[in-house]
Order: C-alpha cells, then sequence, then structure tokens
C-alpha cells in the first residue's frame, strides 16, 4: 500500500506541531512533501501525483502564511486547517475525474488495464472513503473548538479510528473485484 506513504508529510507535521511549535511543524511537512515529491521525480522516476503536489501547496501555502501573516492558531485550529485543506485535496481529485487513488492503482497494475471500468470504479469508492474519512476528522476539530470542554483524546480517538477505516477499506475493496480486472 504506497498510498500511505503519501500522508508521511502529514505525520512529520503532527510531531512537528506538538514538539516544536506550529510554523515549525507546517515548514517540516512542507519539506518532507517536497523531499518526497523529488525523490519520485529523480530518482524514482514516476510522475507526480495530485496528493503529492496537493500536500506540498498546502503545507507550503500555510507555511508561508504562518511566517508572514503571524496568525494565533490554537492546535485544534491549525490541525482544522490542515484536515480542510486534505480533504479538499481529496474532493477535487474527485470533481476532476482523477480520484487520487487511481495513481497509486496504475503503480501496481499493467498499462492495459489502466482504462479499465472496474479499476476506474474502485478507484472512485476507495477515494469516496478516503474523504468520509477526513471530512470525520474536520468534523471532530469542528466539534473540538466549539466545545473546549470535549477532552482532546475524542479528536485523537476521531482521527486514529477514521484512518484504520480507511486504510482497512483500502487493503479489503480491491480484493472484491480482482476476478473482472483481470
Amino acid at each position: 500500500m504506497l498510498i500511505l506513504t503519501a500522508f508521511l508529510p502529514f505525520l512529520v507535521f503532527a510531531v512537528a506541531d506538538r514538539t516544536i511549535g506550529v510554523s515549525e511543524g507546517l515548514i517540516a511537512g512542507a519539506a518532507t512533501s517536497l523531499v518526497m515529491l523529488l525523490r519520485d521525480l529523480a530518482i524514482l522516476h514516476r510522475t507526480p501525483k495530485i496528493l503529492q503536489i496537493g500536500t506540498l501547496l498546502l503545507f507550503g501555502g500555510l507555511a508561508l502564511y504562518t511566517l508572514l501573516g503571524h496568525p494565533v492558531w490554537s492546535m485544534m485550529e491549525i490541525r482544522l486547517r490542515v484536515d480542510l485543506g486534505l480533504l479538499a485535496i481529496v474532493v477535487a481529485s474527485l470533481a476532476i475525474r482523477q480520484p487520487f487513488t487511481l495513481q497509486y492503482a496504475r503503480e501496481s497494475v499493467p498499462r492495459e488495464l489502466w482504462g479499465n471500468r472496474e479499476l476506474l470504479r474502485t478507484a472512485d469508492v476507495i477515494t469516496a472513503i478516503w474523504a468520509l474519512a477526513f471530512l470525520a476528522m474536520v468534523l471532530s476539530d469542528l466539534m473540538l473548538i466549539d466545545w473546549p470542554e470535549i477532552h482532546p483524546a475524542a479528536g485523537i480517538v476521531t482521527t486514529v479510528a477514521a484512518l484504520w477505516a480507511a486504510v482497512s477499506f483500502t487493503g479489503w475493496y480491491p480484493t472484491i473485484g480482482k476476478s473482472s480486472v483481470k
């Protein structure tokens, strides 16, 4: 599941944000995105992916805004912006009929199957599930911002559950139609 490595910038951001600060977390997320994109282009000779480009723009834009505008964001407010950005990337990929998961799927199937309807439908469904997971995270962020009396662990539980569900579904769902894709 190569797709999971695409979320490394978000993990780096989360760790850096909590340990050294918001601006540093955003810069670390942007730097990680850039390194991964350059690695894929220069070393692995892979085409840039929507998620990679979107992640670089998201973290780079938020880092630049934070450094120049000096906004005062709580941890939940910055998390909301990052989660909204991620949701926007995924929804945009569906809107332009290029679900972000399709680019990863194409790396593991023969070229002659790239236009297969089952593969395209599978990518749409899996991308929609990821969108739902990110929507759950956004709603959790909003809830924690609006009701600060709710323990922050609720956000962690929601995030872990949403991502676990999306990862599990991504690993399980493609096995349903494999006989028709071959």
